[in-house]
């Protein structure tokens, strides 16, 4: 079903509060919805008013001041009751009863696929569109901004996509953290999926695939396991660096893909380096990747940067959240401002947005200078490095920086060495195994376990919060 009018007149909160947070989570973003939405609950309060129930005062607070408004427009467009929701933390609801299962922390079409199935079935008046478990609706060919930087990659994903005839499999995208190699990859799953609704096209993380293979040793059900992926006609796997280090998982992804190309199925993979580079994957898994075609997608320069952003205005204007265009000149401060990848940069998008709503075409360059704050202040970007994020959270908890790098695992040593880890992740373009690289060679798993515990810890735990918090402003200056 599409849009606010196909959808209004319903009247279970369930459902209302399914639909608006997975379009507010397309709007607001991963990571923003995973740490104050996902976590909190839709309740009833004893005179019968809807509310979002926060675990934390500070989430109440986030919500209020970023998607309250948001959140409002998408629910009052959906309820035919007419109903406004507000939002409280827990400690201010006791237990009020809940009015539906938090169906948001789970929207469908958002969370990792079920390996016993494809990934999609047909939605919508009989069209072939599709809703995909694992798959995000709006990382489409359509939203994709092409640039010198990624028009390789982009011809190829098509021609995947299209199930041409090829002489190249495995297909394996490269390049760093957030500039498009996931969006590809959904791209090419979305319109293999509706060109051929019959074939079963597997989309998973590496992560989601360690996981579950884990799993399947530990329930001695790894026979099941092999068949759901080896019965694929398309495997794509995301962030496939992730296996590194793990033997029994690198040979069971090797035998899988083995499998898989003796039987002509279609494999696309990729990673935050080219396969050749990836020390830590051994060297017959390694060779398997390298097998077919590597596809390098490069940051993207200005230009691209700017088309960027006004693709990603046109998409929350088509949603409703913005009216009119963004004035050139606050557009070239944003590009200029904004530091890091096209996911940061789109974030930055996002918040200029749900700033301003309906007022973008007025808003002047020092209006959004000032709405977004230090990400647009001064002259050209200071990067922030991840030797100066160990001193700044060092100095913070009164450690030394080589405690950080340390073998120690106390409390007081292992969570700012996690926070550190998160910001890292936050302000640099480091990946995994590079940021554990410098914190004494650890493992890129143990920064990724880092990364979601402060990810997770921020939107129950106010002090870890409010740390983060004040870290972050110390580090922009």
């Amino acid at each position: 079903m599409t849009g606010a009018t196909a959808m209004s007149g319903m009247t279970d909160p369930d459902r209302i509060w399914s639909e608006a947070a997975t379009r507010l989570r397309a709007e607001i973003g991963e990571g923003p919805f995973s740490s104050y939405i996902a976590p909190s609950a839709v309740r009833v309060d004893g005179a019968g008013q809807l509310v979002l129930v926060t675990p934390t005062a500070y989430a109440r607070d986030w919500v209020r001041k970023n998607a309250l408004r948001r959140m409002n427009e998408l629910w009052l467009g959906l309820d035919g009751l007419n109903r406004r929701l507000d939002v409280r933390c827990r400690a201010e609801v006791g237990s009020a009863p809940p009015a539906a299962a938090m169906a948001a922390a789970a929207p469908a079409g958002l969370q990792p696929m079920a390996l016993s199935g494809p990934i999609s079935a047909p939605v919508t008046d009989g069209a072939r569109a599709v809703r995909a478990a694992g798959l995000q609706d709006r990382l489409t060919f359509d939203s994709f901004v092409q640039g010198d930087s990624n028009a390789f990659a982009l011809a190829i994903a098509r021609q995947t996509a299209s199930w041409a005839d090829g002489h190249f499999n495995p297909i394996f995208f490269c390049g760093p953290y957030g500039y498009g190699k996931t969006h590809l990859l959904n791209a090419i799953a979305w319109e293999a999926q509706r060109l051929r609704p019959d074939a079963k096209v597997v989309y998973l993380t590496a992560e989601r695939f360690l996981s579950t293979f884990v799993k399947a040793m530990q329930d001695r059900a790894t026979a099941a396991f092999k068949e759901s992926l080896r019965g694929a006609d398309m495997l794509l796997l995301d962030d496939v660096q992730f296996v590194g280090g793990k033997a029994s998982t690198q040979e069971e992804l090797l035998s899988t893909l083995t499998a898989l190309i003796e039987d002509g199925k279609r494999i696309v993979l990729s990673g935050d380096r080219p396969p050749t580079a990836m020390s830590e994957i051994e060297p017959r898994l390694r060779s398997h990747l390298a097998a077919g075609l590597t596809c390098p997608i490069e940051p993207g320069g200005r230009d691209l940067k700017i088309a960027v952003a006004r693709n990603r205005l046109s998409a929350l204007a088509g949603l409703g959240v913005v009216t009119g265009e963004a004035q050139p000149e606050v557009l070239d401060r944003l590009v200029d401002r904004t530091p890091g990848s096209m996911r940061e940069l789109e974030g930055a998008v996002n918040t200029l947005a749900a700033a301003v709503g309906r007022r973008l075409s007025d808003v002047t360059v020092e209006e959004a200078q000032a709405l977004l704050g230090a990400a647009l202040r001064g002259g050209p970007e200071r990067r922030i490095t991840v030797d100066e994020i160990q001193k700044t959270v060092a100095e913070h908890f009164a450690l030394k920086q080589a405690d950080l790098l340390s073998e120690r695992r106390t409390r007081s040593v292992a969570r700012p060495r996690q926070i550190a880890m998160y910001l890292c992740k936050q302000h640099t373009t480091r990946s995994y195994p590079d940021i554990g690289r410098r914190f004494g060679g650890r493992d890129h798993t143990t920064v990724l376990h880092g990364v979601r515990k402060i990810e997770e810890l921020m939107a129950a735990d106010e002090q870890i919060a409010r740390d983060v918090e004040a870290l972050t402003r110390k580090l922009r200056g």
